[in-house]
């Protein structure tokens, strides 16, 4: 690090609209020349103490029939412990997710050379419950898309019929999963990017309560909309992933509400079912030029399914639910601009580990390969960047104001009912693009998360459970909970898997 001249700070300030007079410039250098001395300092007490990789690279990247859905980004095998509750598992981890010695692209070509040191939390207890990782599955490109067409090197096709979208951005967690290369994967969820996937190809997928799971090691995009969450294709599997990763790990800013001592999740799936309440959303139904009314006529039947397994339905309503989307818009166009962008991944303030190679790496990715940044990404550095410079984070303050609001409209629906109802995107996948035009590519990339966005927003927990297919295509429906209450989603979404409706409705 060099002190910076004297041109620099007159340019630092007159950025930030003030002016350094003649006299006053000398002192600040010198006053800047003294704190850079306990910064060099810093750096040469963090090279000493610099992590060194703790494995080997193996693997390799596949490619042609190998990957024929576009859904790998990594193959290997690593195991560390061959028992535990994971033993006989193999495990995926989405590519936003460190995994040390193998690259980590994020879907973004931008981090090509990539190779973290460290595991994420989730990975280092993966391994020490004895799953297997075989490798890292493709990511929409920089986690910023529903759509499964933004990603590098290759788009992730659907494995139920390639002409249409897997759903993103945990698209290559959700096609390993469903076409069996593996027994369950690792997805992360800011917008609903564990649970679109996961209905479009027809698995199950929880996004927990916000800090549940530790977000430690992976490419954030807002802290406060962060979440990992496991996949599979049943929910036994999901339960016992959840029971892995799930918990404090003392590193992770996000999770000072969650609790020290938490669920036997798999345990506990047979609840029985007279004990449920569920709620159908009546605004989760019959979106206005979006919903398709076949989705909503499957989804309303497997509703009824509960009925006859002994639960007990009634309709509800949240009139809030229907600016859900408004709001996490509102924090992650800011939010993602700040910590993406302005950041460079981090986000100042909170107590927690941070990733310095990261940081750093993508730093100087992004000031010398800025123009790779996929359209989604533009869009929202260019509207991040307005919104800050005309309101100064007024908009941003507002949404995080009003997602309390939000938070609190289910709280109070879920007094009365144990779960709330919906499907989880109001259309099934969509084809991709015919053409390369710029509208149709982001048209397509953010136009189904209105049941999904909110609870991000919300933090509350969220889980698609297949419902079988119309036509080729899977369908799925989003059962939430209240916070910290996982155990009572999985045990509904158990019920109704055993109840066998998706099975009868193929």
């Amino acid at each position: 690090m060099e002190t910076p001249s004297h041109t620099e700070l007159q340019e630092i300030a007159k950025l930030h609209d003030f002016k350094l007079t003649d006299q006053e410039l000398p002192v600040y250098v010198k006053s800047v020349e003294q704190s850079m001395v306990a910064l060099k300092r810093l750096n040469q007490l963090y090279d000493e103490q610099a992590k060194t990789a703790v494995r080997p690279t193996t693997g390799h990247r596949p490619s042609g029939q190998e990957n024929q859905f576009g859904a790998w980004a990594w193959k290997t095998s690593i195991q560390e412990t061959f028992t535990g509750p994971l033993q006989g598992k193999n495990v995926v981890i989405k590519d936003n997710v460190a995994v040390a010695g193998l690259p980590m692209l994020n879907g973004s070509p931008m981090l090509e050379g990539f190779v973290p040191s460290g595991d994420a939390t989730v990975v280092t207890r993966i391994l020490g419950a004895g799953g297997e990782i075989v490798g890292k599955a493709v990511a929409e490109n920089l986690c910023f898309s529903g759509g499964s067409h933004t990603s590098y090197p290759f788009p992730v096709r659907n494995p139920h019929d390639p002409l249409h979208m897997s759903g993103g951005s945990s698209s290559g967690s959700a096609v390993l999963v469903a076409i069996g290369a593996c027994d369950m994967a690792i997805g992360g969820d800011q917008g609903g990017s564990v649970r679109i996937p996961s209905s479009w190809c027809g698995i199950y997928g929880l996004k927990p309560t916000w800090g549940l799971v530790p977000y430690t090691g992976a490419f954030p995009i807002e802290p406060s909309l962060d979440h990992l969450g496991p996949m599979a294709r049943n929910v036994d599997d999901v339960a016992l992933l959840l029971e892995v990763i799930a918990g404090r790990d003392g590193l992770d800013a996000r999770q000072g509400n969650t609790p020290f001592s938490l669920h036997s999740y798999k345990k506990q799936l047979h609840k029985p079912a007279r004990q449920l309440t569920i709620g159908v959303l009546k605004e989760g139904f019959g979106w206005q030029g979006i919903s398709d009314g076949a989705v909503d006529d499957r989804i309303r039947a497997a509703a009824d399914e509960f009925s006859r397994l002994g639960a007990r339905l009634v309709d509800v309503s949240v009139p809030m639910h229907v600016h859900g989307l408004d709001i996490w818009s509102g924090i992650a166009t800011e939010g993602a601009w700040s910590t993406m962008v302005r950041g460079n991944s981090l986000s100042h303030g909170p107590q927690g580990f941070l990733d310095e190679e990261l940081i750093s790496f993508y730093a100087n990715a992004r000031k010398t390969r800025a123009a790779e940044f996929s359209p989604t990404v533009k869009s929202v550095i260019l509207l991040g960047q307005y919104l800050d410079r005309k309101g100064g984070g007024k908009l941003y303050a507002r949404a995080q104001n009003l997602r309390r609001i939000l938070r609190a409209a289910y709280d109070d629906a879920l007094l009365d009912v144990d779960l709330l109802l919906m499907p989880t995107t109001p259309r099934q996948a969509p084809r991709f693009p015919d053409n390369d035009g710029l509208e149709d590519y982001l048209e397509v990339a953010l136009n189904m998360m209105q049941n999904t966005a909110t609870f991000d927003a919300s933090g509350h927990p969220a889980m698609n459970i297949p419902c079988g297919k119309i036509g080729k295509l899977p369908t799925g429906m989003t059962l939430v909970g209240r916070h910290f209450d996982e155990v009572t989603v999985l045990a509904a979404a158990h019920l109704f898997e055993q109840g066998g409706f998706n099975l009868s409705m193929q």
